[in-house]
């Protein structure tokens, strides 16, 4: 397809090719374009030039990996929602009575959990159990939550249902060879691998910074707002809030309006009037707001109602940190419309594990910060789901209910497990079976599956598996991987190292899928090139590029756990170096010793 036209000896499409992997890499590393975006824009460019055709989209979005993650989101959600894994949490992991008991008690079970259901739904499911943990044993949370992605990541390298990468992979094996992997076919790199990242560490446990919770932050909350009475003589009667200089004043802002009726007003808007008898509710330095009774003529209330069931019980403090990506990045509360849409209130914000001592909604928000939201009276999962995108709310007072169904739920999952270890049915088709008995028993509805399926993650895989058809068809992937050859001596042993060590430093800047999907193609046409089985490599850059520790944004368990824990970007830096370099070693010594090349 396309023209003949080359520029220094290369065709167009292929230089077009090596520009978009260029760019995307740029897009993706040094700006906040969400990544669906970037890879969409990449897809359009391929269309437009003719690169890639309409069917190979097509193909691409209905691939295998694609309906497999979709089937398994129905397959967690019913998991989840008749509660077999909050049981299994509560139940048999019992109370540890020292820190390293507790690391072995807690890495264990999330790595196996992780190969069942997915490494970030593990991560999400602990969190809470982190927080009990750490406050009997009087230590950081941090200290837990570390080992805990770290377990799950690696738990999560033993089945192809662990990472999305190891589906992307297997789905495009499957295109290059027409035989499917199997779900244990990563099981015993994976297994060495969790075993040795388990006893690291174990051994290593003081190498992770105690970080305060941002929590602990958010604990005296009336320490950071203050309530003051309109007197009914006071001149900024009758006047809307804007007029009286009532709403943004100096060391904080007004966030509620308490009429004397009990009825509440929040978010405040700038036309509001003012009544005699109002209760203003400010958020922010409290010594600063204390010197509004002199300045505006307001005094003391008889008594403190920052209490969220006191003055309206549909309305609630919830907890929530600013996501990587999210369009909150780089804005003030006080020029965004997020409070106006979501009808939600910034009381506070913390971040590494400490209050920011300025006004809350003139804080320039950054990654990871924790904020201390008055959220309306929607469900928590209904918030959960609306905002997903730009929060992640890590107070969730989800309790699923025990039962039957419970129990269904769970024969389901071992059946799936069954039918796909044993080759009886593709992987595609014991999915799809387990997501249609989830639905048709009960354990859940399409209604509640909404809140597990992240749609942009989606459309980002889908790009990419379009991308990486590109680079196979247009002869990019020979020009790529010929010059590593030649460097490596067309050694095969020497070609595998070298080609997962770049894919997993690409992971540790990047995704794990976005390192799977650019070097899958390349990895693939080597291994074709010197004659060997190409299943083994395709092992190794599965486990590989998994093996991203050294950064927040390597895995997504790293990101869930960075709000909560009040980490800071280099924290991952001084363990994660050292098991990355290990870990990574560990898994390609593994692979060459289990699965012969030839």
């Amino acid at each position: 397809m396309g023209g003949a036209a080359t520029f220094l000896g290369l065709s167009l499409q292929i230089w077009l090719i090596i520009i978009l992997i260029i760019g995307l890499f740029y897009m993706l590393v040094r700006t906040r374009v969400p990544a669906e975006v970037t890879f969409l824009g990449a897809v359009t460019l391929l269309l437009a030039f003719n690169i890639i055709s309409e069917q190979d989209v097509l193909e691409s979005f209905g691939s295998e990996a694609i309906i497999v993650t979709c089937a398994f989101y129905i397959v967690l959600a019913g998991l989840m929602n008749t509660g077999l894994f909050y049981w299994l949490s509560k139940h048999l992991l019992g109370d540890p009575s020292s820190y390293r008991r507790a690391i072995i008690k807690l890495m264990g079970p999330s790595a196996i959990l992780s190969a069942m259901i997915g490494c970030t739904e593990a991560t999400h499911l602990f969190i809470d159990l982190v927080k009990i943990w750490s406050r009997k044993l009087s230590i950081s949370p941090s200290k837990l939550l570390i080992p805990l992605s770290y377990a799950a990541t690696l738990g999560g390298m033993c089945t192809l249902l662990g990472h999305t990468s190891n589906l992307v992979i297997a789905g495009l094996y499957i295109e290059q060879t027409g035989q499917a992997l199997n779900l244990f076919a990563p099981l015993i790199p994976g297994l060495v691998c969790t075993l040795v990242g388990i006893t690291l560490m174990t051994l290593l446990r003081d190498k992770i910074p105690p970080r305060e919770s941002p929590e602990v932050s958010f604990e005296e909350t009336s320490d950071y707002t203050v309530e003051l009475l309109v007197p009914t003589d006071n001149e900024a009667v009758m006047k809307t809030i804007d007029e009286a200089g009532l709403r943004n004043v100096r060391g904080g802002s007004l966030i509620e309006i308490v009429r004397f009726d009990k009825e509440v007003i929040s978010p405040v808007p700038k036309d509001e009037f003012v009544f005699g008898g109002d209760r203003l509710i400010y958020s922010g330095q409290i010594n600063e707001l204390l010197e509004l009774k002199e300045s505006y003529g307001l005094v003391a209330a008889d008594h403190h109602v920052y209490n969220i069931n006191e003055i309206d019980s549909s309305r609630k403090l919830r907890t929530a940190y600013v996501n990587f990506g999210s369009d909150l990045i780089g804005k003030r509360m006080s020029n965004s419309s997020f409070e106006k849409r979501s009808d939600m209130v910034l009381v506070a914000v913390a971040r590494q594990g400490k209050r920011v001592d300025k006004q809350p909604r003139e804080v320039e928000l950054q990654a990871g910060d924790s904020l201390l939201l008055e959220c309306p009276s929607k469900k928590d999962t209904d918030l959960e789901n609306i905002y997903k995108r730009t929060l992640t709310f890590f107070d969730s007072q989800f309790v699923p209910q025990l039962g039957v169904l419970t129990v269904v739920s769970a024969s389901i999952l071992i059946l799936m497990f069954m039918l796909s270890s044993f080759q009886l049915v593709p992987l595609i088709t014991s999915t799809m079976l387990a997501a249609g008995a989830m639905l048709f028993l009960g354990c859940c509805r399409m209604d509640s599956v909404s809140k597990y399926i992240d749609w942009n993650y989606l459309m980002t895989l889908g790009a990419m598996m379009v991308f990486s058809v590109a680079i196979s068809k247009t002869g990019a992937v020979t020009i790529i991987s010929d010059p590593i050859l030649r460097l490596c001596g067309e050694n095969p042993y020497v070609v595998m190292v070298v080609m997962c060590l770049l894919a997993s430093l690409m992971s540790e800047v990047l995704s794990n899928v976005s390192a799977a999907a650019v070097f899958f193609p390349i990895i693939y046409h080597q291994a074709v090139a010197l004659g060997c089985d190409p299943m083994p490599f395709a092992i190794a850059l599965m486990t590989a590029v998994t093996i991203s520790y050294a950064t927040p944004v390597g895995s997504l368990t790293h990101m869930q756990i960075f709000g909560p824990g009040g980490f800071r970007f280099t924290d991952f830096m001084n363990l994660g170096v050292i098991m990355h370099l290990i870990l990574l070693t560990v898994d390609l010594i593994t692979v060459i010793l289990i699965f012969p090349l030839h």
